[in-house]
C-alpha cells in the first residue's frame, strides 16, 4: 500500500496545472518541517494552507543535515496526473457558478429524466445514455458536496481524481478556501517573476551624444568626414549574480561585475551567504575581492522589531594599499499606515550621511519625499509616479532633486511590452549636469541600461528630441515589430493547441452527436407542448465562430447546429443559459478551440420571429421583446 504524507499544497491558478507545478517546484516557501516524530505530521512556516494527502511515490527530496527540513519538488509526482481539463460541470448542468443546492437538484433531475438508460430500448442508444447519465451524476455529486465543490473550483476535475487526495481541514468553508485562492492568485505574477531572478544581471552602456547638439562647426571644416556628429560609447558596466539554496535556511549568492570608463576599468567578485534565523530575521556575511578596491568583508542583519517596524544594520571593512576603510549603515523602517512607509537611515564612512524619507505606494500612485544631510552631498528630493490601470501597466513619473550639487528635474514613462518585458525612458535636465536620456529594458531577471548624455547645457532642441524621439521610436517598433510578433506567436500557440486537442475534440463531438440522438423524443414532446400554447420554438441555432461570406466555404466547419440541444433546455416557454462557456452544454462541443465563439438563435414566440447573437460566456435569457424582428427580414 502506498505511503502517504500530509503536506501543504498552495492554491494556485487552475487554468494551467503544468505551469503551476513549474512555478511551485523548488521555491523557498515550499519547505515542510516535521513538527513531531510522526512522519505524517508535516507543517510549513506559512499559515493559511489547506492540508492534502499526496502519495510519496515520485517525490524528490533534498534533506539538510539536521533532518528536519525537506524541500519537496511535486512536479515529478503530479505532472502526469494533473492535466488541463476542459469539462465544465457547471456548464454540463447549465447552472450558475453560484448555484444553490435547489438549482443543482432541479437541473440534475431534469437531465436524469432525459438520459436515464431505462428510457431507451435501442442497445446503441442505451449505451450512450448510460455514459451521459454517468457524466451528469458525477457532476452533481461533486457540485452538491461543499468541500468537493470548493476543490473543483480551484483545481478542476483532475484535481479530484488524483489518487490519495483528501481534504483534512474539514472546518474550512468553501468561502474561506476561495478567499485564500484569490489572495494567492494576486501574488502569482510577482512570485513567478521572483523565481526567475536566478540568475540575474545588468548590462549598462553609456553613450556620449553631445556632439549632436553642442559642437563647433569650424573645428570640423578641414577634417574628412567632419560633417557627421561623433557619437561614442564612453563607459560600460556588466554585472551578474547567481543564487543557490544550500539548505532550507541558507542561501549562497555569487556575483561579479566588470566596469570600464574612457579606457580604464576593473572588476570584482563577491560571495554572500545568507541564513534565515527565524520568521522575524535573517543575517548574511559577504566576502569580496577586486583589482581596484581590494578585499572586502561585510556583515548585514535584518530584524522585525514589531509587526509594523523593522531594522537593518550593515558593517564593512574595505582593505586597500592605503589601509583599512570601515563603514556602517543602519536603517529603521515603520508602517505609518496601510500604504505609507517611513525610513530613517544613518550611514558612516567615506560618505557619511543621514537620510529621512517617506514613501506612499497605492494602487494608482507612488510618492517619495526624501531629505539627506551629509558629506559631501545634501539634498531634498520629491518624486511622483502615476499608474494607469491598463493591461500594459503604463506608468508616468516625474521628480525634482536639489542640493549642494545643483538641481535636477526628471520625467519619463514605463510600459509593459510583453509578459516579462518592461521598457522605460527618462529625461534628465539639470544644472550643471545638462540634458540626458536614460533608456531601460527589463527582460525577466535581466536589465539593460542605456544612459545617453546629450548636452552639458540646457538646450531646447535637446530636450525636445529627448522627449519626442523615444516616443516616436517606441510607437514605430510597437506597430512594425512587436504587434506582428505577438500576433504570430498567438497564432502558433493556437495551431499547436488545436493539434494537441484534436482527439479530445473528436471525442466531444461524438458525445454531442450521441446526446442529440437521445434528445429527439424529448424535443418532439417539448415542441408539441410549446406549439399548443404558442410558446418558445427554436427554429435555428448555430454555435461557433461566425465569419464573412467570402470566407464561408473555407471556414464552414467552425459552426455547429445546436437547435435540438437548445430546444431540449426550453422549460415553460423560457430558455435560460448561465455565464459559463456554452461548449459544455449537453449536445454542444467546441468547433474552434482557442477562438472567440458566439451563439446565434432564430426562434419563434407567440407567432413572432426573434433573433439574437450572444457571446460564448454571456448569460442568455429568452424570449425578449428586444429580439423581435420582421417576418420578411
Amino acid at each position: 500500500m502506498a505511503k502517504t504524507e500530509l503536506i501543504h499544497f498552495l492554491f494556485i491558478e487552475p487554468t494551467s496545472t503544468r505551469r503551476v507545478l513549474e512555478a511551485l517546484a523548488g521555491e523557498n516557501y515550499l519547505i515542510f518541517q516535521r513538527q513531531s516524530s510522526d512522519k505524517s505530521d508535516w507543517r510549513t512556516g506559512r499559515t493559511s494552507r489547506c492540508l492534502i494527502n499526496i502519495h510519496e511515490k515520485g517525490l524528490r527530496r533534498s534533506r539538510n543535515r539536521d533532518g528536519i527540513g525537506d524541500t519537496v519538488n511535486m512536479a515529478a509526482a503530479l505532472e502526469n496526473e494533473l492535466e488541463v481539463d476542459n469539462e465544465d460541470y457547471y456548464s454540463l448542468l447549465n447552472v450558475r457558478r453560484e448555484a444553490t443546492q435547489e438549482e443543482l437538484k432541479s437541473s440534475y433531475r431534469r437531465l436524469c429524466m432525459l438520459y436515464h438508460p431505462d428510457k431507451h430500448r435501442d442497445p446503441e442508444l442505451k449505451k450512450q445514455a448510460e455514459q451521459l447519465f454517468t457524466y451528469v451524476h458525477q457532476a452533481y455529486e461533486v457540485l452538491s458536496d461543499p468541500q468537493s465543490r470548493a476543490i473543483y473550483d480551484i483545481f478542476g476535475k483532475k484535481g479530484l481524481e488524483v489518487e490519495g487526495w483528501e481534504v483534512v481541514e474539514k472546518k474550512r468553508t468553501p468561502a474561506e478556501i476561495r478567499e485564500e485562492y484569490e489572495r494567492l492568485q494576486r501574488e502569482r505574477d510577482e512570485r513567478r517573476l521572483q523565481q526567475r531572478t536566478n540568475p540575474k544581471g545588468t548590462i549598462s552602456v553609456g553613450i556620449d551624444a553631445s556632439d549632436l547638439f553642442d559642437r563647433y562647426e569650424e573645428d570640423f571644416e578641414d577634417v574628412p568626414g567632419g560633417g557627421f556628429p561623433h557619437i561614442e560609447i564612453n563607459r560600460m558596466h556588466i554585472s551578474q549574480s547567481i543564487e543557490a539554496p544550500l539548505t532550507t535556511s541558507d542561501t549562497a549568492v555569487l556575483s561579479g561585475s566588470l566596469s570600464t570608463h574612457n579606457g580604464n576599468g576593473g572588476g570584482n567578485i563577491n560571495l554572500c551567504v545568507r541564513r534565515v534565523t527565524s520568521a522575524r530575521g535573517w543575517g548574511e556575511l559577504e566576502f569580496g575581492a577586486g583589482d581596484i578596491r581590494g578585499p572586502l568583508f561585510g556583515m548585514k542583519v535584518f530584524r522585525n522589531v514589531t509587526a509594523r517596524c523593522f531594522v537593518t544594520a550593515q558593517w564593512g571593512l574595505q582593505f586597500s594599499s592605503r589601509g583599512v576603510k570601515p563603514s556602517a549603515t543602519t536603517m529603521m523602517a515603520r508602517n505609518l499606515d496601510q500604504n505609507t512607509m517611513g525610513y530613517l537611515q544613518w550611514r558612516w564612512g567615506s560618505q557619511s550621511a543621514m537620510t529621512t524619507s517617506i514613501v506612499r505606494d497605492t494602487k494608482t500612485s507612488h510618492f517619495t519625499l526624501a531629505l539627506q544631510l551629509g558629506v559631501p552631498h545634501s539634498y531634498l528630493m520629491m518624486s511622483y509616479q502615476y499608474k494607469f490601470q491598463d493591461e500594459d501597466q503604463t506608468k508616468v513619473k516625474g521628480s525634482i532633486k536639489t542640493g549642494f550639487f545643483g538641481t535636477l528635474v526628471e520625467y519619463g514613462a514605463e510600459r509593459k511590452i510583453s509578459r516579462h518585458s518592461v521598457v522605460a525612458a527618462t529625461v534628465s535636465i539639470g544644472v550643471p549636469q545638462g540634458v540626458s536620456l536614460k533608456i531601460r529594458l527589463n527582460r525577466a531577471s535581466q536589465t539593460y541600461l542605456f544612459p545617453i548624455h546629450l548636452t552639458d547645457q540646457i538646450l531646447p532642441s535637446a530636450v525636445f528630441y529627448a522627449t519626442v524621439g523615444p516616443l516616436a521610436f517606441y510607437l514605430a517598433v510597437q506597430k512594425l515589430i512587436i504587434m506582428p510578433y505577438v500576433r504570430a506567436q498567438k497564432e502558433q500557440e493556437l495551431e499547436k493547441h488545436k493539434e494537441v486537442s484534436a482527439s479530445d475534440i473528436a471525442r466531444r463531438k461524438q458525445e454531442a452527436e450521441a446526446a442529440v440522438l437521445l434528445m429527439q423524443e424529448s424535443v418532439k414532446r417539448i415542441i408539441d407542448a410549446e406549439e399548443s400554447k404558442m410558446g418558445l420554438i427554436i427554429l435555428n441555432a448555430w454555435y461557433g465562430k461566425f465569419v464573412s461570406d467570402n470566407n464561408q466555404k473555407r471556414e464552414s466547419a467552425k459552426v455547429i447546429d445546436v437547435t435540438v440541444p437548445l430546444q431540449c433546455l426550453v422549460k415553460d416557454s423560457k430558455l435560460i443559459l448561465t455565464e459559463a462557456s456554452k461548449a459544455g452544454l449537453p449536445g454542444f462541443y467546441d468547433p474552434c478551440v482557442g477562438e472567440e465563439k458566439s451563439l446565434k438563435l432564430l426562434y419563434q414566440f407567440r407567432g413572432g420571429m426573434h433573433q439574437v447573437l450572444s457571446g460564448d460566456t454571456e448569460p442568455l435569457k429568452i424570449p425578449k421583446q428586444s429580439h423581435r424582428i420582421d417576418s420578411e427580414t
